[in-house]
């Protein structure tokens, strides 16, 4: 589980209830609404809700956790004969739903705890409780190792502590900021309705060339390549061309879906309804090369817009501005939101600075995409090292405005 080696850092902040030896509880008669309990005396799983906070959740057999003791107690403790101590087999340890939520928050990046987060923290905290104890009896939490993991390790809460500080004030947008910024920016709640042809910038192959198969001497190769890319550099241009006399059409009022079924059919592509409408557009559902469109009037045809893709041409068809409603609020509240997070995290991240001794730790590290350098991975305590480098990230290739399609 990701993180989950600091499981053994909160674990000392919990309270374990400890159950005498020897007892089992009898299961409690099904409430309304509750699991009936199965042979075993077990209730089957209701929804987190129903359990109780006192109820147990977890009991973790052999292991009989340290607790607190006066220094009365540790005198008298001291003259116990080894006779009077307990087995580990003898004892358990109930965990309750608040002691086990109270962790699983204090682990969870989020507020909310998933069924997935529970399942990972019950299957490791028996782990950690055994063999954590076992270590102390072995007198390792005097060892240079762990104090000096647990520094790095408090070091690493604080920082996500921070964090957390930093979003839930973040997440305190106040009504009067949305409104203000809602008024402040009315283009970015324009929501249009386009209609667009798309030709394509080269023709397709015919079926019967693509499947072709026939063997050419290498001159014969030579000269069958410079003979395609010719006719590709003449349907390139017939289809520029075209673009240029269907915007004049479109401009004299000309069906967009007609000029479409024109312009497939020139470059060879075989599309018998294609979607020209775009009924729901904002100033950030199209590519910045053509964000030209949104300066349009209702009614006007855009000039031709073209890109690696191919040509466009877009009409404005109508124009409306969104009201301030639940939705676009959520929407500016999480934008708002992320820029203060930004800025509060800009104040932490650029008030400190580090020069390092590049003959002790070598030469740079490699740079990530945008030839940014890359973050440093912390390494989990008494990780093993990575048997191979891994790879870098590739940078996502430029996304291109989809051609018109069929609709479903």
């Amino acid at each position: 589980m990701r993180k989950s080696w600091l499981l053994c850092v909160l674990l000392g902040t919990m309270a374990w209830g400890q159950a005498p030896p020897g007892q089992t509880p009898a299961p409690a008669p099904a409430g309304p609404g509750q699991a009936a309990p199965n042979a075993a005396g077990q209730a089957s799983a209701p929804p987190a809700a129903e359990v109780p906070e006192s109820a147990v959740v977890l009991t973790v057999y052999g292991v009989c956790p340290s607790t607190p003791t006066s220094a009365a107690s540790k005198a008298g403790a001291s003259k116990a004969t080894a006779s009077t101590a307990k087995k580990p087999a003898d004892c358990k340890t109930t965990i309750t739903r608040a002691q086990f939520e109270k962790i699983a928050k204090g682990l969870s990046p989020s507020p909310t705890i998933t069924p997935q987060l529970k399942r990972q923290l019950a299957a490791a905290l028996p782990k950690f409780m055994a063999m954590s104890e076992a270590a102390k009896k072995q007198g390792l939490e005097q060892s240079e190792g762990y104090k000096e993991t647990l520094k790095v390790a408090k070091m690493q809460i604080l920082t996500t502590q921070l964090q957390r500080s930093v979003q839930e004030k973040a997440d305190n947008v106040p009504e009067t900021e949305i409104e203000k910024y809602y008024k402040e920016n009315p283009e970015a709640y324009e929501q249009f309705s386009l209609d667009r042809l798309f030709i394509p910038r080269y023709k397709q192959e015919t079926a019967e060339k693509a499947n072709s198969e026939e063997k050419l001497t290498d001159e014969q190769q030579k000269a069958k390549e410079a003979a395609d890319k010719a006719k590709q550099e003449q349907g390139e241009q017939e289809l520029t061309k075209l673009a240029d006399s269907l915007r004049e059409r479109a401009a004299a009022g000309e069906d967009f879906t007609k000029l479409q079924k024109e312009a497939f059919e020139a470059a060879n592509m075989k599309m018998d309804s294609p979607t020209v409408n775009l009924p729901s557009v904002r100033r950030t559902g199209l590519p910045p090369a053509h964000v030209a469109v949104f300066d349009l009037k209702v009614g006007e045809v855009s000039q031709v817009i073209t890109d690696n893709g191919g040509h466009y041409i877009y009409k404005v068809v109508s124009k409306e501005v969104l009201p301030l409603d639940d939705k676009i609020k959520t929407e500016i509240h999480n934008k708002l939101k992320s820029d203060r997070m930004k800025e509060m995290m800009d104040k932490y991240t650029n008030s400190y600075h580090a020069d390092t001794n590049e003959a002790y730790f070598g030469p740079p590290v490699p740079t990530g995409p945008g030839g940014r350098p890359m973050p440093p991975r912390m390494p989990r305590p008494n990780a093993p090292p990575p048997s191979q480098p891994q790879a870098q990230p590739q940078a996502a290739p430029p996304v291109q405005p989809a051609p018109p399609s069929k609709p479903n």
